[in-house]
């Protein structure tokens, strides 16, 4: 593979070349650190002064939370939510007069943070599409991809995504102003971290665990997880891998990143997935009929679909993935051709990991996140039993827990899938 790129504003070549870039992002088995593919990026610019002027009065959706750290995980139903712009949030954190900090004066900057999170720059800048320019993903090898499929992140110190996995795609991040920490955890872990579909989310399935600061008695099992800790300073962009587990917290005063979710060939099973858990989640906590759907229902959805339309939804996502695999058959090479992908991607991963330290790109500008040492106390507290919980009935949560295990989904999707190609 030649990494070289293609050469930047000011001549400087770049470390991979767009095609060797795409190889390594759709070939990684474990999360990497791109460095100096950036430096040339108008993005880079997006600090808060800059997003300030800007954006002027537009107004932006922060979630607030608390600073003190609990053994459970700050879930987004149990934040405040208030509408500001980004000039009071910096007045905010920069501890300015409660007339200047707007909505945020009645929240002690000490005691909390503010997350504006999630936000899609299409819908941000839509009377301002040059500035969709400014974000272009062509030089990882996706041409066409830019500020219209990305989203913005701007948080406090403190501010921060319970653990999770995206149930679609990879996912690109590039870290703007301040720093971020990443705990990362791989697919094979999974089961030591205790997944639930509650709150509901589509595509996102959390975790029950507070990762930095675990209830061991009730997760014993997170000792045996392996976490990969990275903290991502500006102008680098982390790649997390399908189905890696994240928790990410900001670490500076005032943090700004920009992503994009790539999406892969596996989004079409995972769609057939996400169908089903909403249609069971919506049909138990719809039944219960106590309780508003805020308990449950992460802000991020607008509302609970009823059973027919999620049934709508099942029958187009197995459409469509049935029609994709179909498609596969069709158009697959010979044996050896198939391999191909594979065999690269052994390969790919070889050269990352058992590099010689020749001063390549590879070892230089491509930088894996390795496994801690140890899960912090996980050796001592794996030796302690656990106490016994007192016996109580079953809640429809646990239940929920059990029949949307991520394994479980998967293979009624693959049933289902396999139902209808049969017939095909």
């Amino acid at each position: 593979m030649e990494p070289a790129g293609r050469g930047a504003a000011d001549g400087k070549m770049k470390p991979f070349n767009p095609q060797a870039a795409r190889d390594l992002i759709l070939a990684a088995a474990r999360p990497v650190v791109f460095l100096g593919m950036t430096d040339d990026w108008p993005v880079t610019r997006w600090t808060l002064p800059r997003l300030c002027h800007v954006l002027q009065e537009q107004t932006l959706r922060f979630r607030i939370g608390k600073r003190k750290v609990d053994t459970e995980p700050q879930f987004e139903p149990q934040c405040d939510y208030i509408d500001g712009t980004i000039r009071q949030f910096q007045d905010w954190v920069s501890g300015s007069t409660h007339e200047a900090s707007g909505p945020f004066f009645r929240y002690d900057p000490a005691e909390s943070w503010a997350y504006a999170d999630y936000k899609y720059l299409a819908l941000l800048f839509k009377d301002q599409p040059e500035m969709l320019q400014e974000v272009s993903w062509e030089d990882f090898g996706f041409p066409g991809r830019d500020g219209r499929d990305s989203t913005l992140w701007i948080g406090s110190r403190g501010a921060n995504t319970p653990c999770h996995i995206d149930s679609y795609g990879c996912n690109l991040v590039l870290q703007v102003q301040g720093r971020k920490r990443w705990h990362l955890f791989p697919p094979e872990d999974t089961a030591y971290l205790y997944p639930t579909r509650i709150p509901y989310e589509e595509s996102s399935i959390f975790s029950k665990v507070n990762v930095v600061n675990p209830d061991w008695q009730r997760y014993p099992g997170f000792s045996r997880a392996c976490p990969h800790v990275v903290t991502l300073h500006p102008g680098q962009v982390l790649l997390v891998p399908p189905r890696w587990w994240h928790y990410v917290e900001s670490v500076d005063d005032v943090t700004v990143s920009v992503n994009s979710w790539l999406e892969l060939d596996s989004d079409h099973e995972a769609r057939v997935e996400e169908a089903v858990v909403r249609t069971v989640v919506c049909a138990f906590k719809s039944a219960e009929g106590a309780g508003s759907s805020g308990d449950w229902l992460n802000p991020t959805e607008d509302e609970a679909t009823t059973y027919h339309t999620n049934l709508q939804y099942i029958n187009m996502a197995v459409t469509a993935a049935t029609a994709h695999k179909m498609a596969e058959k069709v158009t697959a090479g010979n044996v050896r051709d198939q391999d191909q992908p594979l065999t690269r991607r052994k390969e790919l991963n070889q050269e990352v990991e058992e590099d010689s330290g020749t001063g390549t790109a590879l070892t230089t500008y491509l930088v894996p996140v390795l496994p801690s040492v140890t899960n912090e106390e996980s050796e001592h507290k794996e030796m302690q039993p656990a106490t016994p919980r007192e016996e109580t009935a079953i809640t429809s949560n646990e239940l929920l827990d059990c029949l949307l295990h991520p394994e479980v989904i998967t293979k009624v999707a693959q049933l289902l899938l396999s139902r209808r190609i049969g017939k095909s």
